[in-house]
């Protein structure tokens, strides 16, 4: 169950003298609250956060300290979060008009700190003028709607009060020349760990890299990996990227040492927590994309079973594919 304990809205502008700091606290009323709900429902599992970890030295992580110890009020916390966040928007080449939420919650027994970065985007809405003989109507474009109930907030952070574990999500910006996450390395000053949709990516990545080096076929071990994400995200909800390879070329010692040297050549790769059910979906389904324009979709759990597909390879060089045991054919178009 999520409770809202109290929230904030402070304006963000290209113009940092049209930006507007809120003295007092959003009213949890007229839909705000759902509002708030919807969106943390919608990213509090987001499988493209990164955790992250606060530097010795983060100044947000100082106020933290101060708010917690009393001696700084929520509304100035996040007035000066606000400040600071426009501050660094004012630097870059994509700054565009925003809303900066803050509130504070409780998720079951967790009290968190959340940040919503909402970037305003163009929208028409409804006017009703009146007229001589009674009522006429108009299109209006307004210029600072917020992101819909079905809309997706891009940038966020959740900061657990008790052990200021962070879970964040940033777009990059260009500031002062370095393209930099803004929300973790410069406005919460923490060093993010990659996300799970990351680490997942770079493990499919690699196992068609080394499946291609070493001449085998690389939509048979992009199915391989697969299955042994969702195998992993079912029995144990986490991945650890390094025993993907072993178990996908369990034959080969060679492609085992090859794929671990190019896994962790950037330094060592951490196991990730991940969302049962959204890894679950998302391995649910393997897409192929063949050279004649035909695309198929095949569940994972039958992609290797030869009952139902099966691949071969031709004396060109070329690949059939065979679909068997099929009672019906639906045309979706």
């Amino acid at each position: 169950m999520i409770v809202i304990e109290k929230a904030v809205l402070h304006v963000l502008d290209i113009d940092a003298a049209a930006a507007v700091y809120s003295d007092s606290l959003l009213p949890l009323e007229d839909g705000a609250k759902d509002f708030l709900i919807k969106h943390i429902e919608k990213t509090m599992n987001s499988q493209e956060a990164k955790n992250g970890v606060f530097y010795e030295d983060s100044v947000f992580q100082s106020q933290l300290m101060e708010y917690k110890r009393g001696n700084i009020d929520f509304i100035s916390l996040s007035a000066d979060t606000a400040k600071k966040l426009q501050r660094m928007l004012s630097q870059s080449a994509e700054l565009k008009p925003a809303d900066f939420i803050m509130c504070q919650v409780r998720i079951e027994d967790r009290s968190l700190l959340v940040i919503f970065k909402c970037n305003s985007h163009q929208g028409f809405v409804h006017q009703i003028y009146q007229t001589e003989t009674g009522f006429g109507t108009q299109l209006a474009n307004h210029y600072a709607i917020l992101p819909g109930m079905t809309q997706k907030i891009d940038e966020f952070a959740y900061i657990d009060l008790e052990k200021l574990d962070i879970k964040v999500k940033s777009r990059k910006y260009t500031i002062d020349g370095s393209s930099v996450l803004l929300l973790p390395e410069l406005l919460l000053e923490c060093a993010p760990a990659p996300s799970p949709a990351e680490t997942i990516k770079k493990v499919q990545q690699v196992v068609r890299k080394v499946a291609e080096d070493f001449g085998q076929d690389q939509v048979a071990a992009a199915a391989a990996v697969k299955t042994f994400i969702a195998e992993n995200a079912e029995k144990m909800s986490a991945i650890d990227p390094n025993e993907a390879g072993k178990e996908v070329f369990r034959d080969s010692i060679s492609m085992q040492e090859a794929y671990s040297k190019e896994l962790n050549s950037k330094g060592p790769v951490e196991p990730v927590k991940v969302d049962k059910e959204a890894t679950l979906k998302k391995m649910s389904r393997h897409k192929l994309s063949t050279d004649t324009g035909i695309e198929l979709t095949i569940p994972t759990d039958y992609f290797e079973n030869t009952e139902y597909i099966e691949f071969s390879q031709n004396d060109d060089g070329s690949y059939s594919i065979t679909l068997k045991h099929i009672q019906n054919i639906i045309n979706k178009s």
